[in-house]
């Protein structure tokens, strides 16, 4: 990614919060890099180097600032560069298929070499894969020291480490501190964690319109599995051999989100990170996506009148496939009571059910494939497509992951009996994340359009103005979705 040295120089003078995590600034004199909004004192332009990422920085022997923390900043947009393959393999890194099982596991994921992919990564982001991943390490490390009581120990396996000895060593290596030398210097002075809940602090972007996303969310509530209300989101979860409930909440007047988890679940804190910034989208770069939108006159009044609208994403992909499927030619409420039913005859009870009534997690792939599935009210052909969608995905035919692309999410998706264009393109959009789903088929986005537009579109017209809209036809669907429920409502 080419940066623009002049313009970046600017950016980092107006310390404007819109440029935080587009890129980072390295001084020459001091060997830290920094976000633009760092509030230290401006270098001058002749010390100070530019870099598309924070990896690149660390790769060029420049070490993380204290002061501004790099690691708290809201990420790299998703899909920002022109490279889709680079992009859906920083998906797989941030799902750690990476630390998992290597490069040549990522670059076969993609259907490329993994001197292909390396040349990729070391030409839109400066640094290698293996740089990356390790970036990602020590900044969520790095996080769990500042805003964690965690011992050291539990901080370096949380973070993808595979011994203590790496894990001191890479720290030494990129911040020139231990572990617990940064924990002296950098513990957050407000850090509230105790003995039985972590809080993390997950940034975004502003704008970030919480209400609507969780209006969107309160309305498909899980019974049992999801409780959700205006101030927060809680659901069950489980890593591993342990399960429990996390907790989402807005920050006042601050860019981030407050996330609680479980302290017997910190194992796998990394995941459940990664799963909750793409359950609230909060990768998404809101200025960018509403400034294409609004190039079209069509959208313009809509994006305008709903700043920072996110499309609600996924905990699993296998669930949300189920909800779609449960979903089809019925109301979101109908939907919900099938998805209660289905819970409480197939999902795994908790021993301990809390005060919202959320006991039970949701039915896994080889439980439903093999369930009789009656006496939910369902027909046969939902029936039937659920369980093949469950088999699917038991025998690993189907992968539900958030780096497939959308070409190839949707068409073994439509492959499946009972499985459409609609119920494909919904699934890409919450379950893998696609920012370019849509599925042109859906009444209400007909309606709304017609609204807006003063004539009935036909799938096809709906369609061809679409072309528009890309790569944020999703974000459209979700304004559009958005336009026609505020309407009804009122």
């Amino acid at each position: 990614m080419k940066l623009d040295h002049q313009l970046c120089y600017a950016a980092i003078k107006s310390r404007d919060e819109r440029f935080d995590g587009r890129f980072f600034s390295a001084v020459l004199t001091t060997g830290v890099y920094c976000r633009p909004i760092c509030p230290a004192r401006l270098p001058r332009f002749e010390n100070i180097r530019f870099f598309a990422t924070a990896a690149a920085a660390a790769e060029a022997g420049f070490r993380p600032c204290l002061r501004c923390r790099p690691e708290s900043s809201p990420g790299t947009p998703d899909w920002q560069g022109p490279s889709a393959t680079v992009s859906r393999a920083l998906r797989l890194i941030s799902e750690g298929v990476l630390d998992k099982f290597g490069v040549d596991e990522v670059a076969q994921r993609l259907n490329i070499g993994t001197r292909q992919l390396r040349r990729l990564f070391v030409q839109h982001l400066g640094a290698s894969p293996l740089a990356v991943a390790q970036t990602r390490r020590n900044h969520f490390a790095k996080k769990l020291i500042d805003e964690t009581d965690l011992p050291m120990s539990e901080i370096a396996f949380s973070a993808g480490f595979s011994s203590i000895r790496r894990f001191n060593a890479a720290f030494r290596k990129a911040y020139g501190k231990s572990p617990t030398e940064l924990r002296r210097v950098g513990k957050c002075t407000d850090s509230n964690s105790d003995d039985f809940q972590l809080h993390l602090r997950l940034s975004y972007r502003p704008p970030y319109d919480w209400q609507s996303l969780i209006q969107f969310l309160q309305a498909r509530a899980i019974p049992g599995v999801e409780s959700v209300d205006e101030k927060r989101y809680r659901r069950t979860v489980q890593v591993g051999d342990e399960w429990g409930i996390i907790k989402v909440q807005p920050v006042e007047s601050e860019s981030h989100l407050l996330l609680s988890v479980p302290s017997n679940l910190s194992k796998g804190l990394i995941q459940i990170v990664e799963r909750t910034r793409r359950l609230f989208d909060l990768n998404a770069d809101p200025a960018e996506i509403m400034r294409h939108l609004q190039q079209d006159k069509m959208m313009a009044t809509i994006v305008q009148a709903y700043p920072g609208l996110r499309v609600p994403g996924a905990w699993d992909g296998f669930e949300i496939a189920i909800r779609a499927i449960l979903g089809q030619q019925v109301s979101v409420k109908a939907a919900t009571t099938f998805a209660g039913r289905l819970v409480k005859a197939y999902g795994e009870p908790l021993s301990i059910p809390d005060e919202d009534q959320l006991s039970f997690l949701f039915p896994r792939p080889e439980q439903l494939a093999a369930a009789e599935l009656s006496g939910l009210g369902l027909t046969p052909k939902r029936i039937e497509a659920i369980r093949e969608l469950a088999k699917a995905v038991r025998d690993g035919d189907l992968v539900l992951g958030t780096a497939i692309g959308l070409g190839k999410a949707t068409e073994p998706l439509m492959a499946l009996p009972g499985v459409g264009p609609w119920t494909a393109h919904y699934i890409a959009i919450r379950a893998l994340g696609e920012p370019d789903a849509f599925p042109s088929g859906d009444l209400i986005l007909r309606r709304a359009a017609a609204e807006i537009e003063g004539k009935t579109l036909t799938e096809a017209q709906l369609r061809q103005r679409a072309e528009m809209w890309r790569p944020w036809r999703s974000y459209a669907a979700m304004y559009l979705w958005k336009k026609y429920t505020n309407t009804q409502n009122r």
